[in-house]
């Protein structure tokens, strides 16, 4: 039987900055904290199960310190200037079980993502090979269709990588144990810093 590798989807600097400058309409209020939790996921890395289970506890001067709801990892994440904001915004908040943050259940959040997406205009065309049997079904999808808390997760590692941090740096962040596992990402920044070599053709 054919399979087809998984398509990585993540979003790239320009289309964080999209996310970023939507200016979310009052009648859609609840969309800035699943925008601010995701973003959380894109700049520290962790998955939605762990910062759906962050407590305030886990937050240190400089880092968060988790122990992994899939792994079982435990795993230290120095915070940057996005994640310090990001928290610092709802220290003054009350959430149940003393969260550190707005996190709704993943479901919900994936539904209220695509949606968010989809008006940030986040709409670049891909198209999802798949096989059932030796059938061979394409389609076409808008990126925003494809996005999912994960995608947080990827956006880091890609971004990461593309901004030159060594691969087993970043696997520190993400609990990543082999190798092998970050070569699809490492594969797609390659063909990033290919495609980007190209901007030279037109120089002289």
């Amino acid at each position: 039987l054919k399979t087809t590798q998984k398509k990585v989807i993540f979003l790239t600097k320009d289309e964080l900055e999209m996310l970023k400058n939507y200016d979310i309409p009052a009648e859609l209020s609840h969309l800035e904290m699943v925008r601010d939790v995701f973003f959380f996921c894109c700049f520290s890395g962790l998955r939605h199960s762990d910062v759906f289970n962050l407590r305030r506890n886990d937050i240190k001067e400089d880092h968060i310190e988790v122990t992994t709801v899939k792994t079982a990892d435990s795993v230290q994440i120095e915070l940057n200037a996005v994640t310090r904001s990001i928290l610092e915004k709802y220290k003054d908040f009350t959430f149940d079980g003393n969260k550190a943050l707005p996190v709704i259940q993943n479901q919900p959040m994936n539904r209220a993502l695509k949606d968010l997406c989809r008006l940030a205009g986040i709409n670049e065309k891909i198209r999802i090979t798949t096989y059932k049997g030796n059938q061979r079904i394409d389609e076409i999808k808008e990126k925003w269709e494809l996005i999912g808390t994960h995608t947080g997760r990827r956006t880091f590692i890609v971004n990461c990588l593309s901004l030159g941090i060594a691969p087993n740096v970043v696997m520190k962040w993400t609990g990543h144990s082999d190798y092998k596992s970050m070569m699809p990402y490492i594969d797609i920044v390659d063909s990033i810093k290919a495609s980007e070599m190209t901007k030279l053709d037109k120089l002289l």
